[in-house]
């Protein structure tokens, strides 16, 4: 209902300004009437019946990211048909029961079909699951060979946030790039390392296989997907409606730099500490392989094999995570925190940051300095 009392408004705006601007609002209103635009093979005025979209309810899903996707296509429909356009999706919930808890028991949900039942969809939508990932791995392993199935027969497959852990069970993944949750990157890595991880990127897709990366970001496939097997100006309408960025393709700036500890080479980690503590200092390569009592190759190896960062990687990650908490939290300048944090190159300094963040140093401070209300 509200769609339409929406779309309503829409049109009496346009209606109001033809006499003032004929010709313009004219051809605005013509748009609004006949929202659908042809956008290739992907668009929607080319298929002959809805697409089929299936979203996958896991065993120990999260509700903030099972609900969105259903919603979303299911207001793409109600969108389309107030404008007088037929419904571009046949949108479901599917799992491996007929009713999945999520959120550890919080809510629980109602599938219109068994996974196995499932013999052919257009698009399969992969959600992650809640708390430790090895848990939803095996509560969910009987849907691996229904998600493998699907995509051999023609089903394209979408994983949001660290639903990317569930594709990459399949095997579909290897050799292909993926995103996922940054702060589960180094994990994805060591776990699939046959799988192409783009650090930081809000989506990503390849042969028919499409991911996000973390919390809010699946929001950017979705509409991303609508747009594609709809239209852009649905996705516009529904971003709009729902307070969404509909153009952000980087999650860069959320990510919170912690470090890989997760191995067991000691000297390798000795030298992260010593990093971690003096990272104003001139660090060189060759000085951090001699604390080791290691040549500067097997240095290189070793440490890039235990945290997946080079050692000048590591060294300038460390170093960008103490300049967004300068930003964060103190009313230093770009000068000032490029000299505590180790550099003296500016240029350099904001090249790394803008690389490493996707913000330049000033857009950072601006974005999420504390104290950037009162300056």
């Amino acid at each position: 209902m509200w769609c339409l009392i929406l779309a309503a408004k829409f049109l009496s705006f346009a209606e109001a300004k033809v006499g003032d601007h004929p010709v313009g609002w004219r051809v605005q209103k013509r748009q609004l009437q006949g929202l659908i635009v042809t956008m290739g093979v992907g668009s929607f005025e080319t298929q002959s019946k809805a697409m089929k979209i299936s979203v996958f309810v896991p065993e120990y899903g999260v509700i903030e990211a099972i609900t969105p996707p259903y919603r979303s296509f299911q207001t793409a429909n109600e969108f389309l048909t107030a404008f007088g356009k037929k419904p571009a999706f046949q949108v479901e919930y599917v799992g491996l029961s007929k009713h999945v808890l999520a959120n550890n028991g919080e809510y629980s949900i109602k599938t219109d079909r068994l996974l196995k039942d499932v013999a052919a969809t257009d698009l399969l939508i992969i959600p992650p699951t809640f708390g430790d990932t090895a848990r939803g791995i095996a509560a969910n392993a009987k849907a691996i060979p229904h998600f493998k199935k699907l995509y051999h027969n023609g089903s394209r497959l979408a994983s949001l946030c660290i639903g990317a852990f569930l594709l990459a069970e399949t095997g579909l993944l290897n050799g292909k790039k993926c995103s996922t949750h940054w702060a589960y990157v180094s994990e994805f890595k060591q776990k699939y390392p046959q799988v192409e991880v783009a650090d930081g990127a809000i989506i990503t897709e390849q042969d028919n296989l499409y991911s996000s990366g973390g919390a809010n970001s699946l929001w950017n496939l979705v509409l991303y997907l609508i747009e594609k097997f709809a239209d852009r100006q649905t996705a516009i309408l529904i971003s709009k409606y729902f307070a969404l960025d509909i153009d952000r393709n980087s999650q860069a700036a959320f990510t919170i730099f912690r470090g890989q500890r997760n191995h067991a080479d000691a000297e390798i980690l000795a030298i992260q500490e010593h990093i971690e503590q003096h990272y104003a200092d001139k660090l060189t390569i060759d000085d951090l392989a001699a604390r080791c009592h290691l040549g500067r190759r097997t240095f290189e190896r070793r440490f890039k094999q235990a945290t997946t960062n080079t050692a000048i990687e590591y060294i300038q990650r460390v170093r960008m995570e103490a300049a967004k908490k300068f930003f964060e939290a103190s009313r230093k300048n770009v000068s000032e925190v490029m000299f505590d944090v180790g550099y003296t190159d500016t240029k350099a300094f904001r090249d790394i940051f803008k690389k490493i963040t996707g913000l330049t140093p000033i857009e950072y401070r601006t974005k999420y300095a504390k104290v950037a209300s009162e300056r």
